[in-house]
């Protein structure tokens, strides 16, 4: 009889050992699957980072002079063809990092830094300062992003400089309500009440019981965001509100070559730096909401 019992309990045994294993080997490999993306978005950021601080002692032409025939397709001399006015390709594309990214850590470090500041201040504050601070915020934010950049850098003139400030402007809404409601959360907790207990004042209870806890979310949502400015930078420049010409910069070339499908390398180059940095940040991003958010490995 033990024989028999044995035999026949020993498959749902069999199924239910497998089942148990299985998770077990789904964490085994799905930290190596992680990495792989994670490590494709830092190497492509490493490499912009790497062009845009050394690009103008090692890049083959100079990004402002005509060096071949005007429109020649890509060759082994030009690896991205020339463009109308004769200028190398690549070289105005490895160039445009130094326009485009600079540009990028501005606005997200000023959109973060203003927004954060504001956020945790009607977070903590409440009362009149969380609804005047808020309702700015919503009225920022029911505007499109690209619409409202767009406003604000037609009315204010072209360039860069005042691009840039268009978009810090669309940008700081989105981490005043994120921030906002990080400290609405950690303000609840009970180590704050055992800070308050003990004396702590509002500018301490603020910068050392409670900030030090919301900032997670928000530097995740600046790697990513990072992408997301030099395509909005791009965007400005393609409809001639960024960059002016002849500036290498990557909307700018985009919309030069827009003009004629038939010279396709002309856009390729900078259409391909744009979508390298905007797939690298949101790699880098989501590698570093799964290292420092516990929910999202739940």
């Amino acid at each position: 009889m033990s024989a028999v019992a044995q035999t026949a309990t020993s498959p749902a045994t069999t199924a239910n050992l497998s089942e148990t294993s299985r998770p077990d080997r789904d964490q085994r490999r799905r930290p190596g699957r992680a990495r792989l993306p994670a490590l494709i978005g830092l190497l492509v950021v490493l490499f912009w980072i790497v062009v845009a601080l050394t690009v103008q002692w090692w890049a083959p032409y100079d990004p402002l002079q005509m060096v071949a025939r005007r429109l020649r397709p890509p060759s082994a001399e030009h690896w991205l063809g020339t463009d109308a006015l004769g200028r190398d390709v690549l070289t105005r594309t490895l160039f445009g990092a130094q326009q485009s990214l600079p540009i990028s850590v501005v606005v997200v470090l000023a959109g973060a830094g203003i927004g954060s500041a504001l956020g945790a201040i009607a977070g903590f504050l409440g009362g009149i300062v969380d609804a005047i601070i808020m309702r700015a915020v919503d009225i920022t934010l029911s505007l499109p992003a690209v619409l409202l950049a767009m406003a604000v850098a037609a009315s204010i003139g072209p360039g860069l400089t005042n691009a840039t400030i268009a978009m810090i402007i669309v940008w700081w809404p989105l981490y005043a309500r994120l921030m906002r409601a990080e400290v609405m959360s950690v303000k609840r907790r009970d180590h704050v009440d055992a800070a308050i207990a003990g004396g702590a004042g509002p500018m301490r209870l603020l910068t050392r019981h409670i900030l030090p806890l919301c900032w997670t979310p928000v530097l995740i949502n600046a790697t990513m965001d990072f992408g997301q400015v030099v395509l909005l930078t791009a965007s400005l420049s393609f409809i001639g509100l960024g960059a002016r010409p002849p500036s290498p910069e990557w909307g700018a070339m985009i919309s030069e070559g827009a003009t004629d499908f038939y010279y396709w390398w002309v856009a390729f180059g900078p259409g391909l730096a744009i979508l390298s940095v905007v797939m690298g940040t949101n790699f880098l991003g989501d590698a570093l909401r799964d290292a420092l958010d516990p929910r999202s490995r739940a």
